[in-house]
């Protein structure tokens, strides 16, 4: 009786009454979670490995309550491809197979992209990868001032014929025949003498030779004094000179304008470049070329005095200059017989010379009565009315031609005058390699390269030939026109402030990729006073009508060969994207050896390039003596494009 009262007593204690709502309760919640778990299919939890989910979700449950969504219906099969291995579609082996072609461009990206190089330490074509390279040798002194695709003596001693300059012409090295050592500097080799004062003088070490002073010292040419050449100014027509003859060319045809209307001349046989040099002060750049002959210096001595100039011969190939490219043509005495061979040569300058523009003859045909002198006067005159020039004006030594604005005169000769028009499919602007042709070139019926802006906004004004020249781009050639002169305008100004470039007094500048000459539009702009050889390379698209239209000068070429200048001639060379885009074309030695020939001691190489190439350009230039140093762009660190800049030290 006791026990069931105290039993009791427990069940009515709170403790007992809490456990117990909490048993009823649990037992609840456990009954309706078996009650409803059972209405869906299981989900996999979060700690399922991939190979569970995917498991589960390939094979939803049975169970399922509600019917299954209709499955989507399956992709179509792939396209049929062509198997060129030996394993078949059941993974088999097979002896049925076909082997593709060798493609060998893809197998030299394979191989740069593992960062492979040339393994026999010459240079590859390109790799972003380590690279080592030995470094190259000094060349024999012989070869102090050569010039590889002109001293070819072995190619010259092959030609059946050198009547008409082909030995002048370019012969170049084949392969294993090409330069691989770095060509010496004469001894004694100084700094040279800054412009402007190089203009009249410069170091007689670094040009040691004196053909020139005894055959021209007379003419007033040049002279020695002291431990230098000095170049009095004057030339075999203008003894007294060159300032005194540019005046009475002015006065004779005051529409010359000089620095205005005439921008861009061009001085065949020029000597020492005195015409050049003192039109610079006048606003008018001018190229000096003259061959590699008896007189085989002149050139070299032009460079060395900073005055833009270039070995080119008229023989039987065009030169490298556009059609209608400068304003001016200038022979004085230039010991060339412009009417042999049907008047091809005179022909040829033509070509070159500008629509309205000037040719300017000093010779003794001009102003001698002898008969066999006044002989040649007839033919010239025969031969320039055939071409439609007019004969503006004959004064003391000098005859001056206009050609034409147009093809009126051309169209309306009588038949069978000769020489006749070139074919309508004549490009006259193609010039690489290609021979003269006894014809008149041409000129355009929508008056494009006649009209250009006076200088200087001709500079900056579009040409009307950037329409006609060949590009990808299509309406928009304007704005990319407009838009590299600022892309170029804005990192010249950030070289000027972070290397100094003021300060380094560059003069004779190379751009080897020059585009439409933004580069040397930004130069001008910024006022550094320099003059800049533009090249356009035959890889890409011709862009030298619209460079000599804005009043600049260049060239075409192909880097995988040398160009036609002597060693040590330019302070600076530029290159921007050259090497990422002839690198499955050109090796990249032969283009960094050919880089040190050209640059002076003293000089600076900039190269601006995808990272990908630059580690192999790195070495490269350490091996031939360079100081490089890789800079980032004002992209930043991270950027897929550097600036190498590399010294060359003295």
């Amino acid at each position: 009786m006791k026990l069931a009262a105290t039993a009791a007593e427990i069940l009515k204690t709170p403790t007992f009454i809490k456990i117990t709502a909490i048993a009823i309760a649990s037992l609840t919640l456990f009954i309706l979670a078996n009650y409803y778990s059972a209405s869906y299919s299981p989900l996999p939890s979060s700690s399922s490995s991939a190979a569970t989910t995917h498991s589960l979700a390939a094979s939803p449950t049975t169970e399922s309550s509600s019917p299954p969504a209709s499955p989507p219906p399956p992709p179509p099969p792939p396209p049929e491809v062509e198997r060129m291995g030996i394993v078949d579609e059941n993974g088999a082996m097979s002896e049925e197979f076909k082997v593709g072609e060798f493609d060998e461009s893809l197998a030299e990206e394979l191989r740069n992209a593992s960062g492979g190089g040339a393994e026999d330490g010459s240079g590859g074509n390109g790799g972003g990868g380590s690279v080592k390279v030995d470094k190259f040798g000094v060349c024999d002194q012989k070869l102090t001032d050569y010039i590889p695709c002109l001293d070819n003596v072995e190619e010259i001693k092959k030609l059946n014929s050198t009547e008409r300059g082909e030995k002048f012409e370019r012969h170049c090295p084949g392969e294993g025949k090409r330069l691989n050592c770095v060509v010496p500097r004469p001894k004694g080799y100084q700094i040279r003498i800054p412009w402007p004062q190089s203009r009249d003088e410069v170091w007689f070490s670094n040009v040691p030779h004196k053909r020139l002073v005894e055959d021209k010292g007379g003419q007033n040419w040049i002279a020695i004094k002291g431990d230098k050449f000095v170049f009095p100014g004057g030339g075999t027509q203008f003894i007294h000179g060159a300032d005194e003859y540019l005046d009475q060319i002015s006065k004779m045809i005051p529409e010359i304008a000089f620095g205005r209307n005439t921008r861009v001349a061009l001085d065949v046989g020029c000597g020492v470049a005195s015409f050049g040099a003192f039109l610079m002060q006048r606003n008018v750049t001018t190229l000096s070329v003259a061959p590699k002959d008896v007189h085989e210096n002149q050139i070299q001595f032009a460079l060395e005095r900073g005055v833009p100039a270039m070995v080119a011969v008229f023989a039987t190939h065009r030169l490298l200059y556009p059609s209608q490219a400068f304003d001016l043509i200038h022979c004085s005495r230039c010991r060339i017989n412009w009417t042999r061979d049907d008047g091809i040569w005179l022909l040829e300058v033509d070509r070159l010379l500008r629509a309205g523009g000037y040719f300017v003859w000093a010779a003794q045909p001009v102003y001698k009565h002898e008969v066999a002198l006044q002989e040649q006067w007839k033919e010239m005159e025969d031969l320039t009315t055939r071409i439609c020039w007019e004969l503006v004006k004959k004064e003391g030594m000098i005859a001056i031609w206009r050609k034409p604005l147009n093809n009126s005169c051309y169209l309306s000769r009588d038949a069978g005058v000769q020489p006749p028009l070139c074919d309508s499919n004549d490009d006259p602007d193609i010039v690489w390699y290609v021979g003269l042709k006894a014809c008149i070139s041409r000129l355009p019926e929508n008056g494009y390269g006649a009209n250009v802006s006076m200088w200087p906004a001709r500079l900056h004004d579009p040409p009307d030939r950037l329409q006609s020249i060949k590009l990808d781009a299509y309406i928009s050639r304007k704005e990319i026109f407009r838009a590299e002169a600022k892309y170029w305008n804005e990192i010249i100004s950030g070289y000027i402030g972070a290397y100094h470039w003021k300060e380094l007094n560059f003069r004779n500048i190379m751009d080897m990729r020059a585009g439409y000459g933004g580069f040397a539009a930004a130069l001008h702009d910024l006022g550094l006073d320099c003059w800049v050889m533009n090249v356009v390379p035959v890889s890409g698209f011709n862009t030298l009508p619209v460079i000599y239209d804005r009043g600049l000068i260049g060239v075409q070429h192909d880097w995988c060969e040398p160009f036609d200048t002597y060693p040590r001639t330019y302070d600076l060379l530029h290159t921007a994207g050259l090497f990422s885009i002839e690198q499955k074309r050109c090796n990249f030695s032969t283009i960094i050896l050919e880089m040190d020939r050209m640059l002076r001691p003293g000089g600076r190489a900039y190269i601006r390039d995808s990272v990908s190439v630059l580690g192999e350009l790195q070495e490269l230039a350490s091996a031939v003596g360079w100081v490089p140093a890789l800079h980032d762009t004002g992209e930043g660190p991270h950027a897929s494009w550097k600036i190498l800049i590399s010294d060359k030290r003295l």
